[in-house]
């Protein structure tokens, strides 16, 4: 009878054990699957994210020269109609994470900064210039370097960047909504985003 009873406490205690460890390695296929869609999703967002603008402006470039000290200046000038693509980006390949599997942890640890990029289309107008003044490359190197000066300072007080920037947190929340539907916590470096709209609060450093 003990014999018996010895016997099926055995195997009992097989059958617990193989339940058991075949309960962990099902944890471990669903994490690994979990970790592998995380990863899968990373690659997806990571595209460029463009915001686009035009912007239009008129110039009047002037230059003078003076010979024999002040006794004779030598002027030239145009007028000069500039219209410009602008986009905003951001290389969402660049981003940099960390997952941590023990503790469902997907934290981000960097995004790429953003990039301007200007595509001016000038037109010159009204050109004059004195025999001893003459138009040159290097005006016309100077005429665009003021022009892309003028275009960044109009970006900046302009709505685009902070356009670009909400596309940006759009595409960001994409992770939130995938690792808050798997159990996972998504971090941006130590900070924990909870929520949606914790998400939009978040100050993201670039």
């Amino acid at each position: 009878m003990r014999k018996i009873l010895f016997g099926v406490v055995i195997t009992l205690l097989v059958l617990f054990a193989f339940k058991y460890c075949g309960e962990k390695q099902e944890d471990k296929i669903v994490l690994k699957e979990n970790t592998n869609l995380i990863k899968e999703q990373i690659k997806n967002v990571g595209k460029l994210v463009v915001t686009e603008g035009h912007f239009s402006e008129v110039f009047t470039y002037k230059n003078s020269q003076t010979y024999f000290g002040d006794l004779l200046e030598a002027r030239k000038q145009a007028i000069v109609i500039v219209n410009a693509d602008v986009t905003v980006s951001y290389d969402l390949s660049k981003i940099e994470y960390d997952i941590d599997e023990k503790n469902k942890i997907l934290k981000i640890t960097s995004i790429p900064e953003e990039e301007i990029t200007i595509n001016p289309d000038l037109e010159y107008y009204d050109i004059q210039s004195d025999f001893l003044n003459q138009f040159e490359a290097k005006d016309y190197n100077e005429i665009k370097e003021i022009v892309k000066s003028s275009l960044m300072k109009k970006i900046e007080a302009s709505e685009l960047k902070s356009n670009a920037k909400n596309r940006l947190t759009s595409e960001l929340s994409k992770f939130y909504i995938l690792t808050n539907s798997l159990g996972w916590t998504l971090k941006y470096y130590e900070t924990p985003i909870t929520s949606l709209e914790n998400f939009k609060t978040v100050d993201f450093k670039l």
